[in-house]
């Protein structure tokens, strides 16, 4: 990924959440672009450039996705199902970050192919710390074939 700009997308339906992830990942310089969406059926539609993305130029293919479970529309375990069933994506890391430690939630999960479920800590230095760590971890250290 050397040179190109990174995208992250982002599906997370909480305003405030959003606002933390966003501002975190911008100071600590992670990613050059992050796409927002605030539930899964626009989430899918990016990712399948429908309705007003599917001009490729517009609406490039993220490096790392941060996928929220709770979500409008269509839920991130249904957004994860169907990216990981999808050859031209599959590949992308797909991260939950979510308020819920319920096992069931990890273990589906996991059974949909999630490359990593993180819980969002409650404090904001916790928060940010995580955030920072994931982006170096996933964008900079990690390596991944080509998109």
């Amino acid at each position: 990924m050397m040179g190109e700009p990174v995208i992250v997308m982002l599906v997370e339906d909480n305003a405030d959440h959003a606002e933390l992830v966003i501002r975190t990942l911008e100071d600590h310089r992670i990613a050059n672009k992050i796409h927002h969406f605030r539930d899964g059926q626009a989430a899918l539609d990016y990712l399948f450039r429908r309705k007003e993305y599917e001009d490729p130029e517009s609406s490039p293919r993220p490096h790392m996705i941060l996928l929220d479970l709770r979500l409008p529309r269509v839920d991130g375990l249904e957004v994860l199902r169907v990216i990981k069933e999808e050859e031209a994506l599959k590949n992308i890391p797909v991260i939950i970050l979510t308020t819920s430690e319920a096992e069931k939630d990890v273990a589906q999960a996991y059974n949909n192919h999630v490359n990593s479920y993180l819980v969002k800590p409650v404090g904001f230095e916790e928060f940010s710390k995580l955030m920072n760590d994931l982006g170096f971890y996933w964008l900079g250290w990690n390596t991944h074939p080509r998109i």
